[in-house]
């Protein structure tokens, strides 16, 4: 019989693959990339028209070697890798590597690995699309190019094994101009008023809102402005105008793209984007469920497209009739708003089999695997169903020329908030609302007044900064995890209780690239960037075009910036630790493994320790600092700066609220507070812990 070959990106694919299509196939992976641009050059002829020069990754020999031990055994190859522009380009350069020219071989691509899809896709196998290809390796000689002519000027200027990229340096003044506005805000003063009125109907009284004058929604900016709403209200009537119900529809939520997977990851699971698609990735790939084998429960993971098949829409349809009702089924599917750039090749991101629901496989789950798969579904499950509808009472009431509005509203269906409403969103109650009709009159019982200020813009969070690419057109669904994992790693950025903050390096950095580089960090000329790999994709332009366009410009601007852009000195973080050879307080450095202290006296004292960073609790055993530690595999724990001596240790973070019903340290779980005695099992939010505390 005829040996079929089938290559695959990763070994957990491979696995997966392999029980689908039987003995008659080989499936082997080549774990990634196995050609690539040489790391100790910039590996492009610009003299021959950019020519790219492509050389084997180092460590990959083997790989090669025994894939190509198997090329010449089968008598039909077919490379499946992703089905996206870099999985193009992995099965073009495998074809490339292993010579595959005088051989039978074809592309196949699958959107999930199901056996229906696998089985599906050999039918339909077709050649390498070049154009993709050729969008795939116009990024990375661009990103490249920006790479290897920008950064030793970063070298010469700031500081050495610092990096510019084409995405990466764009997202970094993202989150500068943010930390910019944000020193910049000027708060400005505003007030808010609530009336509580009530007549001998109410048993309660109820609390209404000023809001303007009728005519339009009316601000109250000052104190004055306040007096004199006040002083008008004091000797008027208050009569009800209106008493009016309507209803409200809130619709079913888009399925997941990859940008709105890692910004509710991130919301709601407390997800960084790379852990996000890691887990993601899992997903897809398969896991091995009790009855059915190794499946893939998702579909691909890296899509912008809200689309989804008929066959899914069809089985969705059932299983709601099934489980929920007919009347819960969805009778319009939204898509993504016209006119906005898509990568449609894919569907939404979607459980391949609606039936799996989570609880099925909970048990086959790792628990973070688990709460994503959860997410997904219920997302997916809530796109194809009803909208929810509530039912509105809005009474407004007039005091001389002041309007006063109070509203109630009741879920009168909840439709697809019966499996979507992470956000716990209920029936609003106002007592008494009932009993109001047009005509009454009620009597003033108090003011509340309350002062504001206005707020800063948010700080970034990797949900926050994602959404924000997208919305401005940069990098696509495959580049934002690394992008931000990228300036994280480079310390251009740090995380502290998921906000993003700028270093000193990011701002030397940032202010380099601005003045030296200012088009490179344009978020216009990048997203428009993207437009241009997108149209090479669609074979509407030649690679080469975009790139020698681009090169000329980029090359004039790194000789003036190595002639004349200034020198930034960054010094070292000064810790209070003190060097136990000379006495010195000692610096922090970053190497391979993070953070480190160093004494500042190298290379005549070499002195290093560990270093680790309080969480500001205070040991509940010594009272020394409690940090955050690692095991050898590298997972996370917290212990006492005292240890070896002290040998308290916490896998959840200590918090320094003491349990009131027994006296131990509590530890954090989210939102709440639990003690760490199992004995005792209290629990309480920790904002109210907190504010009881302050």
């Amino acid at each position: 019989m005829a040996k079929n070959l089938v290559i695959v990106e990763s070994p957990a694919k491979a696995k997966t693959i392999k029980k689908f299509l039987g003995t008659n196939y080989e499936v082997i992976a080549s774990n990634g990339h196995v050609r690539d641009l040489p790391k100790s050059q910039m590996g492009i002829d610009v003299e021959n028209d950019f020519e790219p020069k492509y050389i084997t990754i180092r460590g990959k020999g083997d790989i090669l070697a025994a894939l190509r031990k198997e090329v010449k055994k089968a008598d039909k190859i077919y490379l499946a890798t992703d089905p996206d522009r870099e999985g193009e380009a992995i099965s073009y350069h495998l074809s490339k590597a292993l010579k595959l020219e005088d051989k039978a071989y074809k592309r196949i691509t699958f959107n999930e690995i199901t056996k229906n899809a696998v089985k599906n896709s050999i039918k339909e196998a077709r050649e390498i699309d070049m154009n993709l290809v050729d969008a795939q390796q116009a990024r990375r000689v661009l990103d490249r190019l920006v790479g290897y002519k920008i950064s030793p000027v970063l070298w010469a200027k700031i500081k050495s094994g610092l990096s510019a990229g084409r995405v990466q340096s764009v997202a970094l003044k993202l989150v500068c101009d943010r930390e910019k506005e944000i020193n910049e805000f000027i708060p400005q003063e505003y007030w808010t008023l609530g009336v509580r009125l009530t007549n001998s109907k109410l048993k309660k009284d109820i609390e209404f809102k000023f809001t303007g004058n009728g005519v339009e929604k009316e601000e109250i900016s000052s104190k004055e402005a306040l007096d004199n709403i006040l002083t008008q209200m004091k000797g008027a009537d208050f009569e009800v105008k209106s008493v009016k119900t309507s209803e409200r529809n809130k619709k079913s939520p888009l399925p997941f793209t990859t940008s709105t997977l890692q910004q509710d990851a991130s919301s709601k699971l407390n997800f960084a984007t790379s852990k996000t698609m890691r887990i993601a990735q899992q997903l897809y790939e398969g896991v091995d469920i009790k009855g059915r084998g190794t499946i893939g429960l998702i579909t691909y993971l890296r899509t912008d497209s809200t689309r989804i098949s008929d066959e899914a829409v069809a089985n969705a349809g059932r299983y709601i009739a099934e489980n929920y009702g007919e009347q819960y089924i969805g009778t319009e599917h939204k898509t993504e708003k016209a006119g906005k750039k898509i990568q449609d090749a894919h569907e939404a991101i979607r459980p391949t089999d609606i039936t799996l629901s989570p609880v099925k496989v909970k048990e086959q789950l790792t628990r973070d695997q688990f709460r994503l798969y959860q997410l997904i579904y219920n997302r997916f499950l809530a796109s194809q169903m009803a909208g929810a509808i509530y039912s509105v009472k809005t009474v407004k009431v007039e005091a001389g020329s002041c309007h006063l509005q109070t509203s109630a509203s009741k879920i009168a269906f909840d439709g697809f908030m019966a499996v979507y409403n992470i956000d716990n969103e209920k029936s609003e109650h106002v007592a008494g609302i009932n009993d109001l009709n047009e005509g009454d009159v009620l009597e003033l019982v108090s003011f509340d007044e309350k002062q504001h200020f206005t707020q800063p813009p948010a700080r970034y969070t990797e949900a926050l900064l994602v959404k924000t690419l997208e919305e401005l057109g940069i990098g696509r669904p495959s580049t934002y995890a690394p992008t931000i994992s990228t300036i994280l790693a480079r310390r251009y950025i740090t995380k502290e209780n998921k906000k993003l903050y700028v270093t000193e390096i990011g701002e030397a950095v940032n202010q380099s690239m601005e003045q030296a580089f200012p088009v490179i960090v344009d978020v216009n000329f990048t997203a428009n960037m993207e437009s241009l790999l997108d149209k090479i994709g669609e074979g509407e332009i030649d690679w080469k075009v975009v790139v020698r366009n681009f090169y000329p410009d980029l090359d004039v601007a790194v000789k003036k910036a190595e002639a004349e852009l200034e020198s930034i000195t960054i010094e070292d973080e000064v810790s209070e630790e003190v060097c136990d050879s000379c006495g010195r307080n000692m610096v922090i450095k970053y190497g391979p493994h993070g953070k480190f202290l160093a004494c500042p006296g190298f290379p005549e004292c070499k002195s290093t320790k560990p270093f680790f960073e309080k969480i500001g609790v205070a040991c509940p055993l010594c009272g020394n600092d409690i940090v955050i530690k690692k095991t050898r595999k590298g997972r996370r724990y917290y212990g006492c700066l005292s240890s070896p001596d002290c040998d308290f240790m916490s896998w959840t973070k200590p918090s320094d609220v003491k349990c009131p019903d027994c006296g131990s340290y509590m530890v954090e779980r989210g939102n709440k507070l639990q003690c760490s005695d199992p004995n005792c099992g209290y629990t309480c939010d920790k904002k109210k812990e907190e504010n009881a505390e302050n």
